[in-house]
């Protein structure tokens, strides 16, 4: 009984025409005249009419899916879109630099050279000027100075006496001034004091302390120190006044230098 129906349907949807000017005049009469109320069918009659228009129905739509499904599969494809591939680098291709500016270091500063009649020309370096209390003359050098050691009632001063040749005649002698209870209390020297004649005395408000050197001796090349120590009145002395002398004889002939006594503190 089914496949019976199923050849029947298929017949009628194959044999179906719609009319399509049938259609649209039902359509206008339908909008121009009032609604028509037909009557209610019964069920019972009207029940394999409706089986059989839905098995009609189910027939057009398949084979209406058929017929789209044909025109569908004969249609052409549409186009498709082909994304170029990135090439992947290889062995030895370039790769990307980084864009940071590699650093150059700065330039050294260079100091312009000082040209002739420039407008502040560099001075030249000025000589060392001989340090207070020093001397030179020939074969001797020498300084004076306040020892560091003196107190405000004693007062020893120091000379310190150069001499690049070896001397056969040396003469010492160094005044200080009689600036109040000034009084001799002692010498020494480097030098072997059997070498030497000392002797302290005051003579016109000065105190001269001397050192001879013995004949036939002589004094070796080298440095030598010699001092005198003396009191004085309660209280910081000024060595202004003071100064000693030298005077050699050597084999490069003779030899003179002078000065004063600076303070070391």
């Amino acid at each position: 009984m089914n496949e019976e129906i199923a050849r029947r349907l298929r017949e009628a949807a194959e044999a179906h025409r719609p009319d399509r000017a049938r259609m649209l005049a039902r359509v206008q009469r339908g909008m121009a005249g009032p609604a028509v109320r037909h009557r209610a069918r019964p069920f019972a009659r009207s029940g394999t009419r409706v089986a059989l228009a839905g098995l009609a129905a189910t027939g057009i739509l398949a084979t209406g899916g058929l017929a789209v499904a044909a025109i569908v599969a004969h249609s052409s494809p549409s186009p498709t879109v082909t994304t170029p591939a990135t090439p992947s680098p290889t062995a030895g291709s370039p790769h990307p630099t980084s864009a940071r500016p590699t650093p150059v270091a700065p330039a050294p500063a260079t100091t312009p050279a000082t040209t002739p009649g420039s407008a502040h020309p560099t001075p030249p370096a000025a000589s060392p000027s001989p340090a207070a209390g020093e001397s030179q003359n020939g074969a001797l050098w020498s300084a004076g100075s306040v020892d560091p050691h003196s107190t405000v009632y004693w007062t020893q001063s120091n000379l310190v006496l150069k001499t690049t040749q070896p001397l056969t005649s040396l003469t010492i002698e160094m005044r200080i001034v009689q600036s109040g209870g000034v009084k001799n209390t002692g010498t020494w020297q480097t030098l072997p004091s059997a070498d030497f004649t000392v002797t302290a005395q005051e003579a016109g408000g000065t105190l001269v302390y001397r050192w001879v050197l013995k004949p036939g001796l002589t004094v070796p090349a080298g440095s030598h120190e010699f001092a005198a120590q003396f009191n004085h009145a309660t209280g910081v002395r000024s060595a202004a006044g003071d100064g000693y002398r030298v005077d050699a004889q050597g084999s490069g002939g003779s030899a003179s230098v002078r000065g004063g006594f600076v303070p070391t503190r």
